[in-house]
């Protein structure tokens, strides 16, 4: 049976570094309207989705929960998996990641969207 959850995109390879657990923080210019965000799925794909629209396929890699979003922080660019730092940004404190044992075909979208799986 087929249940909706929300969804993230994240760019290749930081789907599979918040699976492995070496990613604790994702890091956005904009946060989310209500927390925590539980059952989150994040969804890998290939290229960044800068317009709105923007689409194309992706794989659902792990159920995680966001307990909280905090101003982004200098000291925090190694759990962010960052290769530099900006201010301005929001940092979403990734918890309790779940794998799925097989990654599923979905689309990647922008922001927040509801898949089902």
């Amino acid at each position: 049976m087929l249940k909706q959850y929300t969804a993230l995109s994240i760019v290749t390879p930081n789907g599979g570094r918040i699976v492995q657990g070496l990613k604790t923080l994702e890091v956005r210019s904009w946060q989310p309207e209500s927390f925590p965000l539980k059952n989150l799925v994040i969804v890998e794909n290939q290229n960044f989705l800068l317009n709105d629209g923007d689409e194309e396929a992706g794989l659902a890699v792990a159920l995680v929960d966001i307990e909280s979003v905090h101003p982004w922080q200098p000291d925090e660019m190694e759990a962010a998996c960052a290769s530099y730092w900006a201010e301005g940004y929001f940092a979403w404190v990734i918890s309790n990641v779940r794998p799925f044992a097989e990654p599923i075909e979905v689309m990647a979208k922008r922001k927040l969207y509801k898949i089902e799986v």
